[in-house]
């Protein structure tokens, strides 16, 4: 009983040299425990942009397959002349006139082979004529040309009311030196056409000429 009475007399005396080292224990464990629940906390938070980024790459990448799939891969070509079966046929997009005859069913036995370029290659709505043996290829050449001249090229040809000289002027059927004359007096006066229209205003120039010489003429 002594002995009993001896340590509790000592937890009496010494009670704060013993709780404070179990205080200071407690409170680093609860540090330690909210220390490691703001790191997990924060670590979600960082990953969390990085996932959306990579959701975001991902749209991207999937947008530009889609938008490289829309470019077109087919085109449509007409095969005629001496051919077994002459018509439109649709072909990959990289397709050269030998795809184009085979696709007709090939050469008949009338067929030139000089007539056509085999390794060509082929755009959409173009025309493939091949030959027969009888046939001038210089001709055909030259109409096949003749038919394939752009709107561009066509316009080269047209008289430019705003630049042309009489002579010029007189290379159109239907203007000869005198009306020629008049459509320079006019475009001087004017500052020059601001359109085919205004030939109307020029003496001598009605409906019927005008409408005949339209074609021939341009202001740009």
């Amino acid at each position: 009983m002594d002995t009993i009475k001896t340590y509790i007399e000592m937890l009496k005396e010494y009670k704060w040299q013993i709780a404070l080292p179990a205080v200071t224990g407690l409170l680093m464990a609860t540090f330690l425990i909210f220390s490691q629940s703001a790191k997990s906390d924060q670590t979600g938070l960082t990953d969390f942009p990085q996932t959306e980024q990579t959701s975001s790459s991902q749209e991207q990448t999937e947008e530009t397959s889609t938008e490289v799939s829309k470019e077109p891969s087919l085109l449509v070509v007409d095969v005629k002349g001496a051919v077994v079966k002459p018509g439109l046929y649709t072909l990959e997009a990289d397709a050269r006139v030998n795809d184009a005859v085979e696709a007709a069913g090939g050469l008949t036995s009338q067929a030139d082979p000089k007539s056509i370029n085999l390794a060509q290659k082929l755009s959409d709505e173009a025309v493939v004529y091949v030959a027969s043996k009888d046939e001038d290829i210089s001709v055909v050449a030259s109409t096949t040309t003749s038919s394939a001249m752009s709107q561009e090229e066509k316009n080269t040809n047209l008289v430019n009311l705003n630049t042309a000289t009489e002579a010029d002027l007189q290379t159109i059927s239907g203007i000869g030196a005198k009306r020629a004359a008049d459509i320079i007096a006019y475009r001087e006066a004017n500052g020059g056409f601001k359109s085919v229209d205004d030939l109307n205003n020029v003496s001598g120039i009605g409906d019927k000429t005008m409408e005949s010489i339209r074609p021939y003429v341009t202001v740009d």
